[in-house]
């Protein structure tokens, strides 16, 4: 593929049956429980990463992540997380009843070393049953996502679809990822974690990512369905785009291609030009092929208005948490936009050239952006974009 995606004009909206908006949210991370924990955190512009205290790293080349204290359990932490999502959107146990569980997650810790026998109630379509049995939500209609660092994104997209088709009244997006031993080794023989204990997106002298604890729920309901209980919503869901590149199992395509058409699906749907955000929470990895691809992305995608649209990439604040990454992040985005603090792209060393957008550097931004993007990436080229509205 050679020829660029064409920037997007001011599209009329291309959206299905209903609006969609998020009524609850929930989060815990290295900053601790609770949505306004994560807040604070993030707008105190101090990065969460500290020595791995968990497991035994001593054999590790890198020796850092982004923890909550003691040994949590991941199966405890999400049931909690869209229990408490469910608490904000104001959910009878009956609405609980009749709302499905789309989760995003790598798998139940424990079924590495689970005998042979044991390990399909291990696997991550039990794991999504037990989440749901223990929050009360339906038993069926439930979906399980494992596709990386978008799994948490495609399921708000999905749900999303789902619910502006008339298809669902609400669907709670549930995400877990807690660093543990096995994926730490396998991105620490990678060489893909940062040697200095810091994240430094779009930076010259970065050194890549650290991973983090995530925990994330959202209630994505039909605008019509949340009047009806006389919810007030947290914010619209007003886009979204999803593509693949097919270009390498795990760098992304270097000129952005996949990414800015994710992008560009995102902004049609909401029906806004690209001058109308107000704030990216960007993927921003950290990686030497990443970040440049991202910018590549961004710039094909948004035209003149990459220039100024601020953009940061809390993963150099709480860590990549992996499937979780898409309801951690459109939370953060969320918070960002309701308390009018666009938090601080981190750990940032110096300009690079191949980097160059309008980042938020030094202490957080003060800003209300009526509309805000949130953007992952995964291995294998996948891309999600999300677009929030401020009601």
């Amino acid at each position: 593929m050679t020829d660029a995606p064409a920037v997007a004009p001011a599209p009329a909206a291309r959206r299905g049956t209903g609006e969609v908006v998020l009524t609850g949210a929930a989060a815990a991370s290295a900053y601790g429980r609770g949505t306004e924990a994560l807040a604070s955190g993030l707008l105190s512009g101090q990065p969460a990463f500290a020595p791995v205290q968990r497991f035994d790293v001593g054999a590790r080349r890198v020796r850092f992540a982004a923890t909550m204290p003691g040994l949590p359990e991941l199966l405890t932490e999400v049931t909690r997380a869209a229990g408490e999502a469910c608490d904000d959107a104001g959910l009878s146990s009956a609405d609980r009843a009749r709302t499905p569980l789309f989760l995003a997650i790598h798998g139940d810790p424990a079924i590495a070393r689970a005998p042979g026998a044991d390990r399909p109630g291990h696997g991550p379509g039990a794991f999504t049953a037990a989440v749901a049995g223990r929050s009360g939500l339906a038993g069926q209609d439930i979906r399980c996502y494992t596709s990386a660092c978008v799994a948490a994104s495609t399921a708000i997209g999905d749900a999303a679809a789902v619910i502006a088709r008339g298809h669902a009244d609400r669907v709670v997006v549930a995400g877990g990822y807690l660093v543990e031993c096995d994926q730490f080794a396998l991105f620490d023989a990678g060489r893909v974690l940062a040697d200095d204990g810091q994240v430094r997106p779009f930076s010259a002298g970065r050194r890549g990512l650290l991973l983090g604890d995530g925990v994330g729920a959202v209630v994505v309901e039909s605008l019509q369905a949340a009047r009806a209980r006389r919810a007030p919503p947290l914010a619209r869901l007003a886009g979204w785009g999803r593509t693949g590149d097919a270009y390498h199992p795990v760098q992304p395509h270097p000129e952005g291609h996949g990414m800015a058409r994710a992008v560009t699906a995102a902004l049609q749907r909401a029906g806004i030009a690209a001058e109308d955000l107000g704030y990216i929470n960007a993927h921003g990895s950290g990686t030497g092929q990443s970040d440049p691809a991202e910018t590549n992305a961004l710039r094909l995608a948004l035209g003149d208005a990459a220039a100024s649209v601020p953009v940061s990439s809390t993963k150099s604040l709480h860590g990549q948490s992996l499937e979780a990454s898409g309801v951690l992040e459109l939370i953060v985005t969320l918070l960002a936009a309701r308390k009018g603090m666009l938090p601080v792209n981190a750990g940032f060393l110096g300009a690079d050239d191949r980097c160059r957008l309008n980042l938020v550097l030094d202490e957080p931004l003060a800003a209300t952006p009526e509309f805000a993007m949130s953007l992952n990436a995964a291995f294998g080229g996948a891309n999600t974009a999300l677009v929030i509205g401020l009601p």
